[in-house]
């Protein structure tokens, strides 16, 4: 988590950083002690040609270190900075051999998926996307997994929308990039930044006497996750990321953060219970060397007569089943959706550019 900087970015103290941050594509910036790497949507990760001047460096760290009143130095040698809409990381050259590195991420206040360029670029076939967004008007739970950079948190953001404005969401962060108020102007959100003194968990906790109806926690990391799915287990629903390759290993995943093996045991079966919808994303190269987004998995979770279930519909990007467990089908049908696969407001929100 970073200190807040006082100041909006411009162009005389971003330099040569500053031109790639305004190209819509650009997630990450970043300088690795020699050399610019960035990081494009679009054509993925490539270095930049141009060269990056020592004494720009050593200005730019000293103006962040100076708008966060924190040293940057031998004894001092990590420093993390916010502003609205991006993430800055510094390690000093006293404990980077190759020299003073920076990351810059960009979390802007935009959602840049939207379900016609989803449907068209194959991220998912409409039908997986009408099922997804009822899956929230049921208000179920999700877990969005990926490697890092795979689009976990954009998807989330992307789903988020389909809440209901009257509906209290809590989002809980170290670094406020879903930027849940700006994305859905008149919404009853409370928007919670974790830092020293207020955890994860405290976070989480506190949650309860906030009256929300939904929980977003950024990402599941360590032990949060047992307050979270405690949250959960109330009728409080929600949505989070977490780091994860395949979708069966989630159980797995959530159990090896615990801290004995009897909470893990534990932990199990509530994630059955309390997880709802896994989609996995998967970031890949094409041919042509562009960056392809697709929803490479999509299961259910369900505790069914003291056994845990895992129903799978999507695998490899492609639609292998149409069998929802019992208890998905009750949570559609108390919602009012008779057809799951069908969203009744769908040509709504094609209208709206959603």
């Amino acid at each position: 988590m970073g200190d807040i900087l006082n100041f909006e970015p411009t162009k005389e103290q971003f330099g040569i950083f500053w031109k790639y941050l305004q190209v819509p594509e650009v997630t990450d910036v970043d300088y690795n002690g020699s050399e610019l790497w960035v990081t494009d949507l679009k054509r993925g990760r490539y270095r930049v040609s141009e060269a990056v001047s020592e004494s720009f460096i050593r200005a730019f760290t000293h103006n962040i270190s100076n708008c966060v009143n924190r040293q940057f130095n031998n004894a001092n040698r990590v420093l993390e900075a916010d502003t609205k809409e991006l993430r800055i990381s510094m390690i000093h050259a006293s404990a980077a051999a190759s020299g003073i590195s920076i990351c810059i991420r960009k979390s802007p206040c935009i959602v840049r998926n939207h379900i016609t360029d989803m449907i068209e670029t194959g991220f998912c076939r409409a039908e997986v996307l009408q099922l997804l967004i009822n899956c929230v008007l049921a208000r179920m739970n999700f877990v969005f997994g990926g490697e890092p950079g795979a689009g976990k948190t954009e998807c989330a953001k992307f789903f988020m929308q389909f809440i209901p404005k009257e509906e209290r969401v809590i989002t809980i962060e170290d670094s406020l990039e879903i930027h849940y108020s700006d994305l859905n102007p008149g919404a009853d959100a409370i928007e919670l930044r974790i830092g020293p003194g207020f955890s994860y968990t405290d976070a989480i906790k506190a949650c309860l006497r906030q009256n929300p109806k939904w929980l977003i926690l950024s990402e599941a990391r360590s032990l949060e996750v047992t307050s979270l799915l405690e949250q959960w287990s109330t009728g409080v629903n929600g949505f989070t990321t977490i780091h994860l390759d395949d979708l069966r290993k989630l159980p797995d995943r959530i159990s090896n953060m615990m801290e004995s093996v009897q909470d893990a045991d534990r932990m199990e079966n509530r994630i059955y219970r309390y997880v709802n919808v896994g989609i996995l994303i998967r970031c890949v190269r094409t041919p042509e060397g562009k960056l392809h987004r697709y929803i490479d998995q999509l299961c259910f979770y369900s505790r069914e007569q003291e056994e845990n279930k895992i129903y799978m519909l999507v695998k490899d990007g492609k639609v292998i089943s149409v069998q929802l467990p019992p208890e998905i089908l009750r949570k559609f049908v108390y919602a009012g959706i008779r057809q799951p696969f069908a969203c009744e407001h769908w040509k709504e929100y094609l209208e709206e550019g959603r």
